[in-house]
């Protein structure tokens, strides 16, 4: 770990402890995280955590800029990830169809598997959440099994349906809302991940562990899903 201060704004600094996107980062961006937290105590006014950095931002009527660099290397001063601390573990139930995932058939080109099996090799893996972001509870997810890494699409889609599953590159997610989106879509989920009546609004938290379990059209259905084709809503 090389920990580096970048200077967002007057009252933010961007705390870069890793250069490569790893699984194995997290138990340390967890622990910078609540050590941080400690640290700056009322003068924290935000803490934005993602793949390698925590971006941190402060009241600068409490603090100077100095004063913030300083709580920084105190707070990270002997750092080690806690063997207990451990994020919430979710199931996430998907349909994954081609009706909903449209790029269900090109991962199975890309990859010379069969579309079964490239479903079989999405939801029986367990992935790390590393940040948040794009849109409200919209969860960066990894990594994938290498041999269905896709690139984003080369023209994003205009209207993608609230709990679609796509994947990028190596990372996966399900879109909490409607929203456009350049993701290949693979399945869709009933979850709500999205929700103003939550504390922290969002399902998932850096730091929490998801599983995707496919389910077959009834359960979906059962379990308040929409399978409005994906052409139908754009």
């Amino acid at each position: 770990m090389n920990v580096r201060l970048e200077v967002v704004a007057i009252d933010c600094l961007m705390v870069r402890l890793f250069d490569v996107i790893d699984e194995g980062n997290m138990p340390w961006m967890l622990a910078a995280s609540l050590r941080l937290r400690e640290g700056f105590g009322e003068a924290l006014i935000d803490l934005v955590p993602s793949y390698t950095t925590l971006m941190v931002h402060y009241d600068l009527t409490q603090l100077n800029p100095n004063q913030a660099r300083e709580l920084i290397h105190q707070a990270l001063t002997d750092l080690a990830p806690d063997a207990q601390a451990s994020g919430t573990r979710h199931v996430l139930p998907v349909w994954y169809d081609l009706s909903v995932g449209p790029e269900l058939s090109l991962l199975s080109t890309r990859s010379g598997l069969s579309v079964s099996e490239v479903i079989t090799r999405h939801s029986q893996r367990e992935y790390q959440v590393f940040a948040l972001g794009f849109a409200p509870g919209f969860a960066f997810m990894g990594l994938v099994d290498e041999i269905l890494a896709t690139p984003r699409l080369n023209t994003p889609r205009k209207r993608v349906a609230a709990g679609s599953v796509g994947i990028a590159e190596r990372q996966t997610a399900a879109y909490p809302v409607v929203s456009p989106g350049g993701w290949n879509l693979i399945g869709r989920t009933p979850s709500k991940l999205f929700d103003r009546q939550r504390e922290g609004y969002s399902l998932m938290q850096p730091g929490d562990r998801v599983c995707f379990a496919a389910v077959e059209h009834a359960e979906f259905i059962r379990l308040g899903g929409d399978d409005t084709p994906l052409e139908a809503q754009s």
